[in-house]
């Protein structure tokens, strides 16, 4: 078996970006890849173009020789783009290797520890604790959610007294507490925006009394010494990650303590192959894996093979995928449709996934039936021009610098 080609494709996935790559084999066989592509995605293209001609008449099943092969081909480690594209290819491969063998990729990882993955739901737009109650809610009711995250932050903090800040966040989740589910799982995100460690710890440990699932990246990523002093300073559980790239990376984070969830994104630090070797360094550290998934609905089928084989895995961020297609509008056969995790008809919002995994009493259940990543990509809707253009919103301050986001 000889890779023939490789395709890549620019689409969307609501109002987000995508870019989904697929290898071809001369034995007929297409593996399929997401690429992280929140900015700038259009220079992935020419990336996945130019890492093509590397990899072109190979044995797509050499997972480890062609990721190395194109690791090195930068006279430096490769940054965020690179490593998105390899990432993308990484997934084809893994595809195309399980399917030649006609089991699902998890069989390939040594196998399934569990039968089904629990998952978590972002509830953004809810602004008191009342909505978010009632989107919880609904969600508990058609999906099984019984984990969210939130944004902590209910006031500008650029803007108002940091005291203030952490006052607010701090009453808004005790309000949370004595509003929804007591069963419920809440998380809160950061977003990286907070400069110094002692405000960080500051927010923590005021939210620290309401038991948040996890408190993630308040900080940048870059010096791993502040993350081991905030961890120590911190009452809560605390998660960080999905700004690494590599096991390298990550090595300096456990090394100094500096967190318990770590949270990689499969899309980013190289693909599955390099996922594996972080989730193994951090299981030596007794830390456990809670993947960034922000993507779409084939990233979470990348992400869910991941999650089924790896034994230190805690949850996995999922991101619905809205709309009639899902069952997430209707009457009573879109509450079947729910209940099942069966698609609907073909419209929808990320139409390039046929058969997404969805979720059944709030987890995602394995396909052991199916090969590969276990989906069916919609190469015709593919071939339109769905491309939507997404952008970063900076935030400034009030002396007009710009802030972290």
């Amino acid at each position: 078996m000889r890779i023939e080609r490789l395709r890549a494709y620019m689409t969307r996935d609501k109002d987000r970006p995508r870019v989904l790559v697929a290898i071809d084999t001369d034995d007929g066989l297409t593996g399929w890849g997401e690429c992280y592509n929140h900015g700038p995605d259009r220079a992935l293209i020419p990336l996945l173009d130019y890492f093509a001609n590397f990899i072109a008449g190979h044995d797509p099943r050499r997972i480890e020789y062609l990721i190395q092969l194109l690791m090195q081909q930068s006279r430096f480690p490769p940054g965020a783009l690179g490593l998105a594209a390899i990432s993308a290819i990484d997934h084809c491969l893994w595809d195309i290797s399980a399917k030649a063998l006609g089991v699902p990729v998890y069989m390939l990882l040594g196998g399934n520890a569990r039968d089904k993955v629990r998952v978590y739901a972002g509830v953004y737009t809810a602004p008191d604790p009342i909505q978010a109650r009632d989107e919880m809610d609904a969600l508990r009711e058609g999906w099984g959610f019984s984990a969210f995250k939130l944004s902590p932050y209910r006031v500008d903090m650029h803007r108002n007294r940091w005291g203030e800040v952490v006052r607010t966040s701090a009453e808004y989740f005790r309000q949370l507490r004595e509003t929804v589910d007591n069963s419920y799982d809440i998380a809160f995100d950061a977003h990286a925006k907070i400069f110094e460690t002692t405000q960080a710890i500051q927010l923590g440990n005021a939210l620290a009394p309401y038991d948040p699932l996890f408190f993630e990246e308040p900080l940048r990523p870059e010096n791993f010494e502040n993350w081991g002093e905030l961890k120590r300073g911190l009452q809560c559980t605390l998660a960080t990650g999905e700004s690494l790239y590599s096991r390298f990376e990550f090595l300096r984070l456990l090394q100094v303590r500096g967190c318990d969830i770590i949270q990689p994104d499969i899309c980013v630090v190289g693909g599955l192959l390099e996922m594996r070797k972080i989730a193994a360094i951090a299981e030596a550290h007794h830390v456990t894996v809670a993947p960034h998934n922000p993507m779409g609905p084939l990233a979470t089928a990348v992400n869910l093979h991941f999650s089924a084989a790896q034994p230190n895995f805690r949850i996995l961020e999922y991101r619905l995928p809205m709309g009639p297609i899902y069952g997430f509008e209707g009457g009573d056969g879109a509450a079947s449709q729910r209940r099942s995790g069966v698609s609907g008809q073909t419209h929808g919002e990320a139409r390039y996934v046929k058969d997404p995994y969805l979720p059944v009493d709030g987890y995602l259940a394995l396909r052991p039936d199916r090969p590969g990543w276990g989906v069916e990509i919609d190469e015709e809707y593919l071939q339109t021009d769905n491309y939507v253009h997404w952008e970063r919103k900076v935030p400034t301050r009030p002396d007009g610098s710009t802030a972290f986001m």
